[in-house]
């Protein structure tokens, strides 16, 4: 599944397939300007932390295209605005903040050159970050696919699959590496309250590819894997700290604990670009507060009495204790993950 993040030379559009329907309609939302992107990216038409860096890298590009309509001359000047607000569109997702930045550096490398100069150097570079997050996913998924056993059901909690990248996915790479080996692998996906990404787009993506996926409320992990129905746990991340702490989909901390009462191993998958070494631990990971209606409210349903709060924060950080290894492009990490990190991935 890769063609749910597509460029399109026709329109000189971005076109992404809107997850937010899925998996009762699938159809595609066009951005031709940065406030599409912005607005794609804050009501989640596009999620998932590597989706969201390759979209931002497009975002980019139509950010540029954008600033040379509005401002001719002064083009710089209105794309640095406009990658500005492009940046602070999810606070949580560090793969935004690296996909701007890289096209920032690619622009200062590239030096006073043209707008239409530059313009054929970022589309370019968009191009190059989307194929290589889906070579970067296939790398990680047989790194971790060492830590999966033949006949394991592994858990998973929210959508860390082709949907939430440019395709192959994280966890859930890490899951088709394995059946790839020829191990018979089953997967649970939990529903993930309130935005359903395990129950929407994981059983949809892995049913599509023929995968065993059984659905499981939120509220039953502890209970699954009581009697010994989970083998192993593997979710992504949105953002992991120089020590190993990852932020991921909120109840991701939750399943982490049960994991670790219950002695089943809990693994991370996440790219180098999902690691932001300028923080030291979790504690300093922005967590967004998303609308309260996600949680009141199934579809045009409410379900919670009018004029009561609701909590809904959409992250939640697992420290590096919990978790059993970090599946990487460059390798599968292990504790202590200070001293792994700056081995593999690298330091500030």
């Amino acid at each position: 599944m890769t063609d749910h993040i597509q460029f399109s030379e026709i329109k000189q559009a971005l076109v992404l397939l809107d997850q937010r329907i899925l998996p009762n309609r699938e159809e595609y939302f066009l951005c031709k300007t940065t406030q599409d992107v912005i607005y794609a990216l804050q009501t989640m038409v596009v999620r998932g932390a590597p989706a969201i860096g390759v979209t931002a890298a497009y975002g980019c590009w139509l950010a540029l295209r954008q600033a040379m309509d509005q401002a001719g001359p002064g083009w710089r000047v209105r794309l640095a605005e406009l990658l500005r607000d492009l940046e602070d569109a999810r606070p949580t997702a560090v793969n935004l903040r690296w996909a701007v930045e890289l096209m920032r550096a690619d622009a200062a490398a590239a030096g006073e050159i043209g707008a239409e100069e530059l313009s054929a150097r970022w589309l370019a570079k968009a191009k190059a970050v989307h194929a290589e997050d889906i070579e970067i996913n296939k790398a990680m998924g047989r790194f971790g696919a060492e830590a999966i056993d033949d006949g394991d059901t592994v858990m998973t909690h929210c959508n860390a699959g082709a949907l939430a990248t440019a395709g192959y996915g994280t966890a859930l790479g890490v899951i088709r590496a394995a059946i790839e080996q020829g191990k018979r692998i089953k997967v649970i996906a939990n529903e993930t309250r309130p935005f359903l990404q395990g129950a929407r787009l994981t059983a949809y993506e892995l049913h599509k590819d023929g995968i065993d996926v059984t659905v499981a409320c939120d509220n039953a992990v502890g209970h699954l894997m009581k009697r010994g129905m989970v083998q192993k746990v593997v979710v992504g991340a949105d953002r992991i700290a120089a020590n190993g702490d990852a932020a991921n989909k909120i109840g991701t901390y939750t399943v982490a604990l049960a994991a670790k009462a219950h002695g089943v191993p809990f693994y991370v998958a996440a790219p180098a670009s999902t690691f932001d070494l300028r923080i030291q631990s979790g504690d300093e990971i922005p967590i967004e507060d998303r609308t309260p209606r996600e949680v009141t409210h199934i579809g045009d349903h409410q379900i919670t009495p009018e004029g009561v709060p609701v909590y809904n924060y959409a992250f939640d950080v697992t420290p590096a204790g919990l978790i059993s290894g970090i599946a990487t492009e460059k390798g599968l990490l292990r504790a202590p993950y200070v001293q792994a990190i700056k081995e593999k991935i690298g330091s500030v």
